[in-house]
């Protein structure tokens, strides 16, 4: 079985700290793989430019920022589903944004969850560690796929 990991896109490095260290305390935080953007996680999922050597398969979850520089996570969101070797994999929509059409087109373009990030530090840890408990340790990944 592969490593379950997750792959955390996110521009604020605020919050990249904040969630490494929410996972580290469920136990995680060693298959974290953190991009910056969505350009970079893009290359992360298709295993290109500077991500071509890294482990196969797919993370287990991705957890996206919605406002970042390049390419936004939704249009991020967008591409995983539209791609027959990535539309499994689950994305949760970890972002600051409370507005209803960013809800809206998550949902539309396949999100499997949308999460406001909290603004309490406590909170957002409680958040962040459910999120890597729940897709590392209580939910089953997808069948890995054979297609060409």
């Amino acid at each position: 079985m592969n490593a379950k990991r997750i792959l955390l896109v996110d521009d604020n490095p605020n919050d990249i700290e904040l969630a490494i260290c929410a996972l580290e305390e469920v136990g995680v935080s060693d298959e974290v793989a953190v991009v910056n953007d969505g350009d970079e996680a893009l290359a992360y999922l298709r295993r290109e430019g500077t991500f071509a050597e890294r482990p196969e398969g797919n993370p287990v979850v991705t957890v996206l920022d919605m406002k970042m520089p390049k390419v936004s996570g939704l249009e991020v969101l967008r591409q995983i589903k539209a791609d027959e070797q990535l539309r499994n994999i689950p994305v949760v929509m970890l972002t600051s944004s409370r507005e209803q059409q960013d809800l809206e087109n998550s949902y539309a373009a396949g999100v499997n969850a949308y999460i406001v990030k909290p603004v309490d530090f406590e909170q957002f840890l409680s958040a962040v560690k459910q999120i890597g408990n729940f897709w590392t340790q209580m939910n089953e990944p997808p069948p890995i796929s054979h297609a060409a």
